[in-house]
């Protein structure tokens, strides 16, 4: 289960509030308001995208009978598509990442209580359709402060175990483009892959593997994953997404060293993705983390220096700022109660800064945001810093207040 912020739909990020880390356009059905039908006991909902009016989601029925309902997803024709959501104030209950035209459809199944709920496809011009579920509604949270917030906290867990197990995908999806020396596919496939690690870095930063020092870099998880050119250990040497992108974007071509990076990073997402599994959080962790990853937007993305060869830094950037809004959410429904006016004065920032992010968005260019070139750098970057640093701000303040009353 995910959180997810938007503007629409009595603006989700506004109502309550992903990085990450990915376009196309929303149509309703045809048959507007049509009850999916119901195949052995499950109702069935089909979701076809295609390239029409630059990239189109059509969803054959946008209404169903509460239980369990399986949504089956087919990618037909649009080059921009990366992933579809189904959200229920702001939590994405499921989801399908990695598409890509002409694969196979892909489904997946939730069993749904009575309400409103969104599809997102993210970029679109028209981002969200609505989709109700009929019948018996969900019950609000219960319980103490406490225990809403620890139910949060292991949901954000399912959350970014979902991240990782996406990440693992895409990148064997990059390392195949490279091993068979497909540099524009490889270049693509570069752009899709980075989101995941930027939406849960906050969280996997730690790890040390076996038989390295903390302080030895060749060792330390993250930087295998995600060193740059601007941290680069001359021991250590490079690694990674960045070396990759170094060699796809920097020098234009495909080597029997790109390669060898390619199969460490896999290993190494493999590594992490099995780690991330025996990771539980705290409360403070999800604000903490969160504080961290907007931090990383204006240390690393708004001045251009993660990704110096592909200039997707928007790219990074946005999914930073959906894993940061993510760990808000799961803390939600318990912040409410502890002051429920910080509470939206986070949401409405985040509303500001997704608002922002959509003016950057480009679906010609792969990732789906435009280049962050020397140029909009110089005339950007401080509009964006200003934007970000006023939701730093208020989310400062979570942390504390979520630790404080975790025990209440």
């Amino acid at each position: 289960m995910r959180i997810k912020t938007f503007k629409k739909k009595e603006s989700l990020m506004t109502a309550a509030g992903l990085t990450a880390l990915l376009m196309f356009s929303v149509e309703a059905p045809a048959n507007a308001a049509s009850v999916a039908p119901v195949k052995n006991g499950v109702s069935e909902v089909n979701i076809t995208m295609t390239s029409a009016a630059d990239g189109t989601c059509v969803v054959d029925h946008d209404s169903a009978k509460a239980g369990p309902v399986t949504f089956n997803v087919v990618n037909k024709t649009a080059t921009a598509i990366t992933e579809l959501e189904l959200l229920s104030n702001n939590r994405i209950l499921g989801e399908k990442e990695n598409l890509a035209p002409g694969l196979p459809a892909v489904k997946f199944t939730l069993t749904l209580d009575g309400g409103k709920y969104q599809i997102y496809c993210p970029g679109a011009k028209r981002e969200l359709i609505d989709f109700t579920v009929t019948g018996k509604s969900a019950a609000q949270p219960q319980g103490s402060t406490a225990t809403i917030l620890a139910q949060g906290t292991k949901d954000y867990a399912t959350y970014v175990n979902g991240v990782v197990d996406a990440m693992v995908v895409a990148v064997n999806r990059l390392k195949a483009d490279i091993d068979a020396g497909d540099l524009a596919t490889a270049k693509a496939d570069y752009a899709k892959a980075r989101p995941f690690y930027e939406r849960i870095e906050s969280d996997v930063n730690g790890f040390i593997l076996p038989g390295f020092k903390a302080t030895d870099n060749a060792g330390n998880l993250d930087y295998l994953i995600d060193m740059r050119a601007s941290n680069l250990d001359p021991k250590a040497g490079w690694h990674g997404f960045h070396a990759i992108e170094r060699d796809l974007f920097g020098q234009g071509k495909i080597t029997a060293e790109t390669k060898q990076t390619a199969t460490e990073l896999q290993q190494n997402v493999v590594r992490l993705d099995a780690l991330t599994k025996a990771l539980t959080y705290k409360p403070e962790d999800l604000a903490n983390g969160a504080a961290d990853l907007l931090e990383e937007v204006q240390n690393t993305k708004i001045n251009g220096e993660e990704e110096a060869f592909s200039h997707f830094d928007l790219v990074d950037f946005a999914g930073n700022v959906e894993g940061a809004q993510q760990a808000f959410a799961y803390l939600q429904p318990g912040l409410e109660k502890i002051d429920p006016e910080l509470t939206k004065q986070v949401a409405a920032q985040f509303a500001a800064v997704h608002d922002m992010l959509e003016t950057y968005r480009d679906p010609k260019v792969p990732g789906g945001y435009k280049y962050y070139t020397a140029e909009l750098k110089a005339s950007d970057a401080a509009k964006l810093s200003r934007t970000i640093q006023a939701l730093q701000e208020p989310l400062s303040k979570i942390a504390e207040k979520v630790a404080a009353n975790k025990g209440a």
